[in-house]
């Protein structure tokens, strides 16, 4: 099923972190918003590496995102894909990721999961030069590395730590 990317990127002018991920899942898609499956350790990993507790809310999660200068956005501006599956993704087009970075003070980029990872390396560094940092999948379907693990390796994005 072709898809285009219905979620507009979440940031302000003072964000200083970008994450990015591949293309948002059904339920995201749905909901309007990132990492909304209920499933996705994202808000929760996100919670343990700065301390706080995050809200379920969207207007919430928005709050924590702007407060930590956080910038939420995907690799994929179009594609095909079954489902919510990354290793089904074929026929890409990737997103403009140069028009946010003159928008903000984005000092970091990481992508979160190895597609996102890989797109952004062949398709999105040679046109910032900016090298992003791999982050593990918050993803249902990466359960196989446990929890404690995904908020070591995503402990590098809170720069008070």
């Amino acid at each position: 099923m072709k898809v285009i990317h219905p979620i507009k990127p979440f940031y302000s002018s003072d964000s200083e972190i970008l994450i990015l991920g591949s293309m948002p899942s059904i339920v995201s898609r749905e909901k309007g918003f990132y990492y909304m499956h209920p499933q996705n350790r994202f808000w929760g990993v996100l919670a343990c590496v700065f301390n706080e507790e995050i809200d379920d809310s969207t207007d919430a999660k928005k709050e924590f995102l702007l407060k930590h200068k956080i910038a939420l956005w995907d690799t994929i501006k179009s594609c095909e894909i079954t489902g919510s599956k990354d290793s089904s993704i074929k026929n890409i087009k990737v997103n403009n990721i140069n028009k946010l970075l003159k928008e903000t003070n984005i000092k970091d980029i990481y992508t979160l999961g190895k597609k996102s990872y890989d797109l952004y390396n062949k398709y999105i560094y040679p046109k910032t030069k900016k090298e992003a940092i791999y982050l593990y999948s918050t993803s249902p379907a990466n359960c196989a590395i446990p929890f404690s693990k995904i908020v070591d390796n995503f402990i590098v994005i809170n720069k008070e730590k």
